[in-house]
């Protein structure tokens, strides 16, 4: 077993990291109080599925509360619960992750619970055929079935009524060539109404892998006790290798993409999209953050002083800008919902917007401004245990590490508004946007 010690801003202790022998990383990071935040983080989303198995992991992540040999479905959340835990699981592009945030409870009782249950779930899924529903023609309005199979794919159905699902689809879609993060995280209907029982285990065999999951444990406890009770209910895994999957990365696009749907809406909305640098890019990574609070985040903001408040007859009613961070590279986007019979001035008034961005530098207020933000948000992130486990998931399973945690607030301080702009221009050019329009049909 090795052991990494990480100074981690905010905190009052050092995050401990261990590897251990069969690859397994188990992290335990102090904060004070009486609550605990038990979460396990596999690298595995869409990253790894195709166009054949599309939503797999999400599909999984719903099937893994469907009991063990030990617990039945159900019990696992009835038990913990019941002791005023949260629990919950989200899958993204990069990662699936599962946690438990509750009271550790008189002698740390419902804690060791918790990491029991946890740990069971992690290792010895049973998704039983009679819990994920069988496979059948979505084209078969008889279907009654309720199994979790049918609940996924509402969620599917009901995401895909969403005007900004539309647009985002649509847009990201537009960004990659080839790499699977081009794909919905949540599948389609047709996928997930044939996918098999073997072929979910399968998966799960390839991808939920000691090597390829991190658990974190948060709160305040005695490292060394909690350490080997991790330990001790993790020895169920098996020696097994993570299935390795080839991609390539892909590269901005060279030429604009646009794309314009019709939906049964009132208003209409469009999305510019733009291909960054990978998430283990701290330097940039940071800067498109700076560029995006700059840009779009907050009233305050240039999309929204510019276009909306100071404007006597807006063409816009919401407009701004998101960095979202990924592995195998960062997406930026800015977003607006816009008047219909406008539509040619809104496209011109953005990109002018985004132009600004890359032919004048930031003015030192808007530079100071978009640093005090980030760092606020930094100290928010590690007020909570629940916040703390997943900013710590996010860069072990994003950034391979925690030494960008380290690096952090030494980086940010050093970029300039020339960085801005110099990165700005790498990135957000009209050649490289994919830009998604949805309209009324009429």
């Amino acid at each position: 077993m090795k052991k990494k010690l990480i100074k981690y801003p905010f905190l009052t202790k050092e995050v401990e990291v261990y590897t251990l022998d069969n690859g397994h990383t188990v992290v335990l990071a102090h904060k004070e109080g009486g609550l605990v935040n038990v979460s396990s983080w596999v690298k595995t989303g869409s990253i790894n599925e195709s166009s054949k198995n599309n939503g797999i992991s999400h599909f999984l992540e719903h099937l893994m509360f469907k009991g063990t040999h030990k617990h039945k479905a159900g019990e696992f959340d009835k038990i913990l619960e019941s002791k005023g835990a949260i629990v919950n699981a989200a899958t993204w592009k990069d990662y699936t992750f599962y946690y438990v945030t509750l009271p550790k409870g008189d002698d740390n009782a419902n804690f060791y619970t918790a990491i029991e249950l946890h740990a069971d779930m992690m290792q010895d899924p049973v998704v039983p055929d009679y819990e994920m529903g069988a496979p059948f023609d979505i084209n078969d309005k008889n279907i009654t079935d309720k199994k979790e199979r049918h609940v996924v794919i509402e969620e599917i159905r009901m995401r895909q009524d969403q005007p900004w699902t539309k647009v985002y689809n649509v847009c990201n879609h537009g960004i990659y060539t080839s790499h699977p993060y081009k794909m919905d995280v949540i599948g389609t209907p047709e996928i997930i109404s044939k996918v098999s029982q073997q072929e979910i285990m399968d998966y799960y065999r390839s991808f939920y892998t000691p090597e390829n999951i991190t658990t974190i444990i948060v709160g305040d406890f005695d490292h060394e006790e909690i350490l080997k009770k991790v330990i001790a209910e993790f020895s169920q895994w098996g020696e097994r290798n993570t299935k390795h999957v080839e991609r390539e990365l892909d590269k901005p696009v060279e030429k604009t993409v646009y794309n314009e749907q019709k939906s049964e809406i009132t208003s209409a909305f469009m999305m510019f999209g733009y291909l960054c640098s990978q998430a283990t890019d701290l330097r940039e990574t940071i800067i498109m953050e700076m560029v995006g609070i700059i840009l779009g985040d907050g009233s305050s903001s240039r999309l929204n002083q510019n276009l909306i408040e100071k404007v006597d007859e807006p063409i816009f009613n919401m407009v701004n800008a998101e960095h979202y961070q990924f592995k195998e590279g960062n997406n930026f986007f800015v977003q607006a919902n816009f008047k219909p019979d406008k539509k040619e001035e809104a496209l011109k008034q953005i990109e002018e917007q985004i132009d600004l961005i890359l032919k004048e530098n930031v003015t030192d207020e808007e530079l100071q401004k978009a640093k005090k933000k980030i760092k606020s948000q930094f100290a928010f992130n590690a007020e909570t245990v629940s916040e703390i486990g997943e900013t710590i998931g996010y860069y072990m399973t994003v950034c391979g590490g925690l030494e960008q945690i380290e690096q952090y607030l030494s980086v940010l301080e050093h970029i300039t508004a020339d960085d801005l702009r110099e990165c700005a221009n790498k990135y957000l050019t009209i050649d490289h946007a994919s830009i998604s329009v949805l309209m009324p049909n009429s």
